[in-house]
């Protein structure tokens, strides 16, 4: 659908079938028309950036979202220069007004930010955070790392969250893919250290083990209060960062394997043996997105890490069969 993006990193689809696409480097929006043309969408920052970024590392703009039904507020993660932090600014006539902070204090670094935004089918926004490069914020419920945050629209702590606080789940190393079935089981990906990566289901006020446990763990992490991931991989295969959830599967978009993972799922949100799918094709994977066609968009991220080819990157549009 588009080439030569400059390290793009997450997708938002808007009601005319066009997309804007995040560039995490750049601090920039692209809208991305349906017959691939790319056009700049203006910020209020020098350039047209998203103003208060601050690029370092796998830290910048990084997640986009829209509230359902609401195509005239863009919500943004973005590293600033002394934290993460989730925005949201006004979307109108192509252009983007300025950023109010809805969540800050969000640790960063140079890797683990975590970053993905998605609004889930209760209507509260979900934040994925990575641990910054600190392990023991994962375990720390009072820090807003290595977790995964569930907040109103307006970044508040969501009625119903465990803990009274703005933190869903904890005891996580770096989330970058999240997304729910048709039954509104929430799922999750996660990068890990040097063993495993990890496919979750993720349900409220559960430890998911980081640092203790890596991938699946023993019966006696279980019985500390660990919660096992649904599927594990070599991080060689994997390190998954975006997610789509839909036509019976869990997809994964690989970034070390460059390779899209194909997770089935069962009637009751148990999953079946996970098949891979573009091994090598495109390489690098950085998200991914169902459009209502039942078409998947992908994206690539080749041009800050790997073997970028003359047009990367790329936004691809997939149909399954």
């Amino acid at each position: 659908m588009a080439t030569d993006l400059d390290v793009p990193w997450a997708i938002a689809r808007l009601d005319d079938g066009s997309h804007l696409v995040s560039l995490r480097e750049q601090a920039k929006v692209v809208l991305v028309t349906g017959d691939g043309h790319v056009t700049d969408v203006p910020a209020t920052g020098p350039g047209g950036r998203v103003p208060g970024v601050r690029p370092d590392g796998e830290g910048g703009l990084l997640g986009i979202t829209f509230r359902p039904g609401d195509q005239g507020t863009l919500y943004a993660y973005l590293t600033a220069p002394d934290d993460n932090r989730v925005v949201s600014m006004p979307y109108s006539g192509g252009r983007l007004g300025r950023p109010t902070v809805l969540v800050s204090g969000i640790p960063k670094a140079s890797n683990h930010n975590g970053g993905r935004l998605a609004f889930g089918p209760d209507g509260m926004l979900y934040v994925t955070t990575g641990d910054g490069g600190q392990t023991s914020r994962a375990q720390d419920k009072s820090s807003l790392g290595g977790k995964i945050l569930r907040v109103t629209p307006t970044g508040a702590a969501a009625p119903g969250n465990p803990f009274g606080t703005r933190v869903w789940s904890y005891g996580h190393r770096n989330v970058q893919g999240i997304g729910w079935d048709d039954e509104g089981r929430m799922y999750a990906s996660e990068f890990g250290q040097d063993t495993w990566d990890e496919l979750n289901r993720i349900l409220p006020g559960r430890d998911y083990g980081w640092p203790d446990v890596e991938g699946m763990g023993t019966a006696a992490d279980v019985a500390r209060g660990f919660t096992r991931p649904l599927a594990v991989w070599r991080t060689d295969d994997a390190s998954p960062s975006g997610i789509a959830v839909g036509r019976g599967a869990v997809w994964l978009a690989a970034l070390r394997g460059q390779r899209l993972w194909r997770v089935p799922l069962a009637a009751d949100g148990s999953v079946g043996r996970p098949v891979a799918l573009l091994a090598g094709r495109y390489g690098r994977l950085r998200a991914a997105s169902f459009d209502p066609d039942g078409s998947l968009l992908v994206l690539t991220s080749n041009r800050s890490r790997g073997d970028p080819t003359a047009d990367d990157d790329r936004l691809v549009r997939l149909t399954l069969r």
